[in-house]
């Protein structure tokens, strides 16, 4: 496989696991915690476990893929992050009706931009993790 097969494979997988349980999360979320206590509440308890998956995700993708770079790593995290930004996008279209214009629009609310910044975290971990040496 060669090498931009091989980060990009990585870069599916790394989504498809976090998108994943933060859809399983995100479904508890919208259910039952924040009728419990709220918005932004609710996305401060589900943002320290999808961030820990995140980072536990992509300690695994890095071993598994051979992505030993800071490049290859950074490039994995950005291609997870736009495949995560398109499926957000398409999953607020199909889920609640928004058009891509205002589910961007959206985003600009606290709760969103607390989320935004979890997203841009799980799309540096791998970058970090190379960084660090994990």
């Amino acid at each position: 496989m060669g090498r931009a097969m091989r980060v990009g494979t990585a870069a599916v997988t790394y989504w498809a696991i976090v998108f994943a349980l933060g859809f399983v999360l995100g479904t508890v979320r919208v259910l039952w915690v924040i009728p419990m206590v709220g918005l932004m509440p609710a996305t401060l308890l589900e943002l320290p476990i999808i961030l820990t998956a995140s980072w536990l995700a992509s300690g695994w993708i890095l071993r598994r893929f051979a992505i030993a770079t800071r490049r290859e790593a950074l490039t994995l995290g950005l291609l997870a992050f736009a495949i995560l930004m398109a499926a957000e996008c398409a999953l607020a279209g199909v889920l609640s009706g928004q058009t891509p214009a205002q589910w961007l629009a959206g985003l600009r609310q606290p709760h969103a931009l607390l989320g935004l910044a979890g997203q841009v975290a799980f799309a540096l971990m791998p970058w970090w993790r190379v960084r660090r040496g994990a």
